[in-house]
């Protein structure tokens, strides 16, 4: 599960974009509306190709506009790949497990989190596919991705530590360790519900509730939550 900064006090997550490879934003309205429409053109043609698949023209295509105006915004396929990451990895975060208070049902809040990670994932499922296929023929970007991923793994460690601490969950457990194995849970249930189109069993098709409901029980049961 993945959390918004502001929800621990931490500065933010890890970009998975290369910071070098962005431009300072267009001085104007005019070239913000246009390099926005070649951002969700880029975004349609990579999910719908591939990204060794999608050429420029395809881009400017979908965008219809000149190759002329692309590159008064990037310079390529890369450049206009970061920019799709940037301005869609925001949506991508998710509330996460947030602090648990006194008061809290920490179950009812780890599936609370569950669902809005499912949700996210949902919005962005074709995004989702293709960060996979880029994270296998990109090392760099491999890279970048598993560094994001970390921290909201070690943010995870820290919630399941809290919950430690207070007696709701198993004091042996090593935390970080239990973070991983179950964010990955988590995270590959996600991934072969929306992107394998594994969402079925014994042929039919499963509610993502129910999805979510399951996997958020193993976690409770796995922290053994009183």
């Amino acid at each position: 599960m993945e959390r918004h900064a502001e929800n621990d006090g931490e500065g933010a997550p890890p970009s998975m974009a290369r910071t070098s490879l962005l431009r300072e934003l267009p001085a104007t309205q005019r070239g913000l509306r246009t390099r926005a429409a070649l951002i969700a053109a880029g975004r349609t043609v990579f999910e719908r190709m591939g990204y060794l698949d999608t050429r420029l023209i395809d881009i400017t295509q979908e965008a219809n506009c000149s190759s002329g105006t692309f590159y008064t915004y990037f310079a390529g396929k890369e450049e206009i790949f970061a920019a799709i990451l940037e301005h869609a990895q925001e949506d991508m975060m998710h509330p996460g497990m947030p602090h648990v208070t006194g008061d809290d049902d920490p179950a009812a809040i780890i599936e609370a989190a569950n669902l809005a990670y499912f949700q996210a994932y949902a919005r962005n499922a074709k995004l989702m596919a293709l960060l996979e296929q880029v994270s296998h023929i990109d090392p760099e970007f491999g890279k970048l991705r598993q560094k994001r991923a970390d921290a909201f793994i070690g943010r995870n460690a820290r919630g399941i530590a809290d919950l430690q601490r207070r007696g709701l969950a198993d004091a042996d457990l090593d935390p970080l360790l239990t973070s991983r194995a179950l964010s990955g849970m988590v995270s590959r249930m996600a991934f072969n519900y929306f992107v394998a189109d594994d969402g079925r069993v014994d042929g039919k098709e499963l509610p993502m509730e129910e999805v979510v409901h399951t996997v958020s029980r193993l976690w409770a049961n796995a922290l053994r939550m009183p």
